[in-house]
């Protein structure tokens, strides 16, 4: 499969997420062609600060290999990470992050700071970005207008 297949998968929990009324992003975690984790913001429904989709990936992967070094995977994210999922990509080894869209207020990989190629860091992971940017930006543009919207 290509970046586009496993990032529409990646769209899918994202639509869980809306849903579920939570902002919606979504994760997958591929190693080897198939997919160890799926995940989407849990945030409201575990009312749980941690519970962005990306740390929910990476536990269930962590789960299913039974071990926490997810060295040979690759983590697809319909947004840019934040800093507290990028170091949680970095402690976990992640080998490869694919992201859609860029998040130009909380990015933490290459929109408003760089976690992951921090120069002290002993492990790097390879970045893709852009992957099906725009349907990644319109689900999420699509949630906050409804919920501008419905405060009215």
């Amino acid at each position: 499969m290509k970046h586009e297949d496993w990032m529409r998968l990646a769209l899918k929990q994202a639509e869980k997420a809306y849903d579920l009324d939570d902002v919606p992003i979504g994760a997958v975690i591929v190693r080897n062609e198939e997919v160890l984790a799926f995940a989407y913001n849990e945030k409201e429904l575990c009312q749980d600060p941690t519970a962005h989709a990306e740390i929910v990936a990476i536990r269930r992967a962590a789960e299913a290999l039974g071990h926490w070094r997810l060295t040979d995977c690759t983590l697809y994210v319909t947004l840019e990470p934040c800093p507290m999922c990028a170091g949680a990509i970095i402690q976990s080894r992640l080998k490869q992050l694919v992201y859609g869209a860029s998040d130009s207020k909380g990015g933490a990989v290459e929109s408003v700071m760089n976690v992951l190629h921090e120069k002290a860091w002993n492990h790097k992971v390879q970045v893709t970005a852009g992957i099906l940017e725009e349907e990644c930006a319109n689900i999420l543009k699509a949630y906050f207008k409804e919920k501008r919207t419905s405060k009215k």
